[in-house]
C-alpha cells in the first residue's frame, strides 16, 4: 500500500454488514462551558460597577401595574406611636391620599435588621405612609424584633404562611415597594435599603409620584 492511500476502519465482529461504527461526539464545547459560564457572569457584575447601577434594584414585572388589594390580621400586642393597638394592613382602598411604602419583613432577616435604621428615619417624613408585611415570622419573635429596634410603621400585616406576599412576587426579605394614591406599583427595592438606594431611587421615585398627583410629570421606572 503506497503512503497516499487512506487507510479505511476494519469492521468488527457483531457490526451490520455495510455500516461503520459511529463516530464518538466531540466534547471540547464540555470543557469551554464553565469558562463561558464565568465570562458571562464577570459581564454583568462589570457593567453594574460601570454603570453605577443599584444591583439590589431590580426591575420587577409589577412596576406599573396595580398592587395585590392585600388585607392581612394585625400583629397582636404591638402598640403605635400613639399608644393605640397596631391595626392590620388594608390595602384595598391603598392609602389616605398619600403614597404608601410597603415594606416585607422578617425577624430572623439579617438585613431586616440592617436597614431597620432607615426605616425608623423614613417613618418621620409624612409625604408617605410606611406599612409593613410581617412575612413568615413568629408573633412572638415579630414583637421582639420591633420592641428592640423600635416600630416605624403605621399597620403592620402578619403573613405566616406567605400566601399573600405570592401576589406581590416577593421572593426574599427584605423587599419594599412604593404604592402610588391610585393603587400604582412605581418603585421596587429588593434587598435591604441603603442611604445610596434612598437617595437614588426611592426619593426620587417619591418625588415623581408627588408632582404627579400634583399635575406635574408622571412617574417613570
Amino acid at each position: 500500500m503506497s503512503d497516499d492511500e487512506t487507510t479505511l476502519p476494519t469492521a468488527q465482529a457483531g457490526d451490520t454488514p455495510g455500516e461503520w461504527p459511529a463516530p464518538r461526539p466531540r466534547r471540547n464545547w464540555l470543557v469551554a462551558l464553565p469558562l463561558v459560564l464565568f465570562g458571562g457572569l464577570a459581564a454583568v457584575f462589570l457593567y453594574q460597577l460601570v454603570s453605577g447601577h443599584d444591583p439590589q434594584q431590580i426591575p420587577s414585572v409589577l412596576i406599573g401595574k396595580t398592587a395585590p388589594q392585600t388585607v392581612l390580621p394585625a400583629l397582636e400586642n404591638v402598640s403605635g406611636p400613639d399608644g393605640q393597638p397596631m391595626p392590620g394592613l388594608d390595602l384595598t382602598g391603598v392609602g389616605d391620599g398619600r403614597p404608601v411604602l410597603v415594606n416585607v419583613f422578617a425577624s430572623w432577616c439579617g438585613p431586616c435588621r440592617d436597614e431597620h435604621p432607615l426605616l425608623m428615619e423614613l417613618a418621620r417624613d409624612d409625604r408617605f405612609r410606611l406599612v409593613a408585611i410581617n412575612y413568615k415570622d413568629k408573633p412572638e419573635n415579630a414583637r421582639q424584633f420591633l420592641q428592640s429596634l423600635g416600630n416605624p410603621y403605621a399597620a403592620i400585616g402578619v403573613d405566616q404562611k406567605g400566601s399573600a406576599t405570592i401576589d406581590w412576587g416577593v421572593y426574599g426579605v427584605p423587599e419594599s415597594f412604593l404604592v402610588a394614591p391610585d393603587g400604582e406599583i412605581v418603585f421596587k427595592q429588593t434587598g435591604p435599603f441603603t442611604p445610596q438606594a434612598v437617595e437614588t431611587g426611592l426619593l426620587p421615585a417619591l418625588e415623581r409620584t408627588l408632582a404627579r398627583e400634583a399635575g406635574g410629570t408622571a412617574p417613570t421606572s
